[in-house]
């Protein structure tokens, strides 16, 4: 794939993580609040606006960052991991939220977490020559 092709995927991701991150802080803030689980020690709206605030300024790396792209890359992909356990907790209890209002809604939903992990590293990743 053409650099390009990474450089689009890039800043898609990054403006994704932006809107996701100021949707946690704005009018959002219910629906994420469904996702965090029980197991996290914080109340669930920290916990919103905490996630919030950091898909901000990883968004904002993806699209800004020249120098570091590849570790900003590595960090959203391991955020992505991170939160992983929020769409289990959504699917197990049954919670709705973002649409997600059927059990296979949010079954299905669970296999995009990994594409956007490939995503984060094979955006900000070199294309190999």
């Amino acid at each position: 794939m053409s650099s390009a092709a990474r450089t689009i995927g890039r800043v898609f991701l990054g403006s994704a993580l932006v809107f996701a991150g100021v949707s946690h802080l704005t009018f959002a803030r219910r629906e994420f609040q469904a996702q965090v689980p029980e197991s996290v020690p914080l109340d669930p709206d920290v916990t919103v606006l905490a996630s919030g605030a950091v898909e901000i300024g990883l968004g904002s790396a993806l699209l800004f960052a020249k120098r570091r792209r590849r570790t900003v890359g590595t960090i959203a992909a391991l955020f992505f991991v991170a939160v992983f356990p929020g769409n289990l907790a959504q699917w197990m209890h049954h919670r709705d939220g973002f649409g997600l209002d059927t059990e296979m809604k949010r079954f299905v939903r669970l296999f995009f977490q990994p594409v956007l992990v490939a995503l984060a590293l094979w955006s900000t990743r070199s294309a190999r020559r």
